[in-house]
């Protein structure tokens, strides 16, 4: 969820419980509360590239959590991110995003967007979605107005309280609710709802507002069996379309999923390929199982 929308999501349940504007930052957890810069232009993908890292590194307090970080994700690839605990994963999208800032190295969005000269709000509004493995949506909200929400180009208080759906827009809701497998709860509050649908509606949201790359973390884990083999359906639908970093640990969504996986480990590559390629990896293996 982008930082301008988690602050409209807080403000506009303030209104609806009465309190003053700003008085509320409830948003699955996190706080808002982030400006709101200009969007960029279209991504430049001429070099067949949307994602670009190379020797990115970062410590904290001496701990090297990125070291020499190297990898890129061509348009519309839905790559798998995989690797034991502390491998860097986390801060890797924490550096993509803008979250942290990486002591050296380069990232670039396209060919053209340096990522290192952004705030964290601006790369959200340049395409970039980040879902975290906790659903952070507004569960005192329905699932449409969640989505609605998310469509607004303007979070500002009182332009979203006057905003209105053209055809198009209702369309395009239409549309992604269909997609997320949510079109029979689009008056359910998203309180109601189960994990799986949650996280749902969050990549749901995310989808309104036409994201070229997604980060998603963990994004099967809590899920049913049931909801996790929907939710390959739905990574499957969306890549082309957009392209997907997806980080996780249940393998079998994984081969699911995905045609070239890559393997971090003390912060940077480890392995790629295959899943069959990078699981008969000697390097991986002991990774894994320690032998």
């Amino acid at each position: 969820m982008t930082p301008d929308l988690m602050e409209a999501g807080a403000e506009r349940h303030a209104r609806a419980q009465g309190l003053p504007a700003g008085a509320s930052t409830e948003s699955g957890g996190r706080t808002a509360g982030y400006g709101r810069p200009a969007v960029a232009g279209e991504v430049d993908v001429t070099h067949g590239r949307i994602l670009y890292l190379e020797d990115v590194s970062v410590s904290f307090d001496g701990f090297k959590a990125i070291n020499k970080l190297s990898l890129d994700i061509a348009p519309g690839e839905l790559r798998c991110i995989i690797g034991p605990n502390g491998a860097g994963k986390t801060t890797m999208m924490d550096i993509i995003t803008g979250k942290t800032r990486p002591d050296e190295g380069t990232v670039y969005f396209g060919s053209t967007i340096d990522l290192l000269r952004h705030r964290e709000a601006e790369i959200a509004q340049l395409g970039i979605g980040r879902k975290f493995q906790k659903p952070t949506v507004f569960e005192h909200l329905t699932v449409f107005e969640n989505l609605e929400l998310a469509l607004k180009t303007d979070k500002r208080v009182k332009p979203s309280m006057f905003f209105k759906l053209d055809s198009a827009q209702a369309d395009r809701l239409a549309d992604i609710l269909q997609t997320i497998h949510l079109a029979d709860s689009v008056n359910r509050m998203a309180g109601t709802l189960s994990h799986g649908q949650k996280q749902w509606l969050e990549i749901g949201m995310l989808l309104m507002q036409d994201p070229k790359l997604l980060l998603l973390d963990e994004p099967v884990a809590g899920m049913t069996d049931e909801e996790t083999a929907r939710t390959a359906e739905l990574f499957l639908t969306l890549k082309g379309k957009h392209s997907l970093m997806v980080v996780e640990h249940d393998m079998s969504f994984i081969r699911t999923i995905s045609e070239i996986v890559t393997v971090l480990c003390d912060g940077s590559v480890l392995a790629q390929g295959t899943l069959d390629e990078v699981q008969a990896d000697e390097r991986v293996i002991e990774v894994y199982l320690g032998r």
